[in-house]
């Protein structure tokens, strides 16, 4: 009885290639759904990517020396592209990024600040309707009237402006300069242009709000104190006219 029972066991016995065989589909399959999430994970998160360059914030290397000391070659800035989004426009004292088509590019010569091609990141000194002269009898720039000092941004020993000039802002217009002045070919080397030097503020892409990299030069690039006072008083009507240009 026992010796003829043994063939059938081993018969009914599950053999190791058998299971192999059955557990290998279940295995593939795990591997295969788990790749498939990731990727689409991936996909996920390049998109959220995407569309946070494009429409919330964007990061913009700088190539050039026109905004020293505030902005260093090399530094990456992070551009707040929503700030005039909804209702806001920009402030004098803003450090914007801006597309220079019709106004920097095709007009004399294309700035050494371009960092893609087309844009451009300066300081907002004047607004539309700003009378914006230099320079008074101390040497300084003045926004109708009211003395501006920059010591604060304005790069060590540099000169508000190397030459004299005097602009009205047409509104909806900036007028930027760099930190730079004397290396930062800006709203003043295109004074003689179709444009008046003039950046529509429809073509600002948004405020540099912070120094992203090196790591060393983490920091906030806030809005330099003097230009609240300077906006008080000029709409106060220029109540200091001892600071007059």
């Amino acid at each position: 009885m026992d010796t003829q029972q043994l063939p059938e066991d081993r018969d009914s016995a599950p053999s190791p290639v058998q299971d192999e065989g059955t557990d290998a589909p279940s295995r593939s399959f795990g591997v295969s759904r788990r790749v498939k999430e990731l990727a689409a994970l991936v996909a996920v998160c390049v998109l959220a990517l995407v569309l946070l360059n494009r429409f919330v914030a964007q990061p913009f290397t700088i190539p050039s020396s026109s905004m020293e000391n505030t902005l260093a070659v090399g530094d990456r800035v992070l551009v707040n592209k929503l700030s005039y989004d909804f209702g806001g426009s920009p402030k004098r004292g803003d450090v914007v990024v801006f597309d220079g088509r019709g106004s920097f590019i095709d007009t004399v010569t294309q700035d050494t600040t371009d960092g893609s091609g087309n844009d451009f990141v300066k300081r907002v000194i004047g607004i539309g309707g700003d009378t914006v002269k230099c320079c008074d009898a101390r040497g300084r720039i003045t926004v109708d009237g009211v003395e501006l000092d920059e010591s604060s941004y304005l790069h060590p020993g540099a000169a508000p402006s190397s030459f004299p000039f005097v602009v009205q802002v047409p509104a909806g217009e900036l007028f930027v300069l760099g930190d730079n002045r004397a290396v930062s070919a800006d709203s003043r080397a295109h004074l003689g242009d179709p444009g008046g030097g003039f950046v529509p503020v429809s073509k600002v892409v948004g405020r540099a709000e912070w120094v992203i990299m090196p790591v060393g030069h983490w920091r906030s690039l806030g809005r330099p104190s003097v230009f609240a006072g300077l906006d008080r008083a000029i709409a106060a009507g220029g109540a200091s006219r001892g600071h007059q240009g």
